[in-house]
């Protein structure tokens, strides 16, 4: 069967192809794409079709092949700009791994912050930052329970006033 032929037989199956196309994409200019490209590819192909079996089977088949191959270049191209969009500048920050040297330097001048607030402050900031409770920092440094909380207040104000730099990038 030369392409005419092919041509010919195949597009008496053109309507039937278009309703099995729609339960596919559920878009009717999809679907009329998608059977579209059936047709083109069983036209180019038609030389591999085995005359006397059905022509109909065979473009659906096409059309499925077709379909799923479409889908996973869309969910490809869907991943890589998604990826893309992660390395932008926006999500660099937050998604980067950071390196030593720069972990060094800010537990560097995090150590420096916490040397220049008062004991009464930065202690009980301390025991807190390490996983004690109000309650239990109290009773540890025999302090009222309110006292504990606005040492913490106050060290954390103090703190952000002296690593006003790591703004935005670290939270206290």
């Amino acid at each position: 069967m030369n392409q005419k032929e092919f041509s010919q037989t195949a597009d008496q199956h053109s309507s039937s192809l278009h309703s099995h196309a729609m339960r596919f994409t559920r878009d009717e200019d999809e679907a009329k794409d998608l059977v579209q490209e059936t047709l083109l590819k069983g036209i180019r192909f038609c030389h591999n079709f085995d005359e006397g079996t059905n022509i109909k089977g065979w473009l659906y088949v096409i059309m499925r092949n077709t379909f799923i191959n479409n889908y996973r270049k869309d969910q490809k191209r869907t991943d890589l700009i998604t990826t893309e969009e992660e390395i932008s500048n926006a999500y660099l920050l937050k998604s980067s791994s950071r390196n030593d040297s720069e972990s060094k330097f800010v537990m560097g001048d995090i150590e420096k912050a916490l040397k220049s607030i008062p004991a009464a402050y930065s202690i009980p900031f301390q025991r807190y930052f390490e996983g004690y409770k109000y309650h239990e920092i109290a009773e540890q440094l025999n302090i009222p329970l309110g006292t504990v909380k606005t040492h913490i207040h106050q060290a954390r104000i103090e703190l952000k006033k002296y690593l006003k730099n790591y703004r935005g990038n670290y939270h206290l």
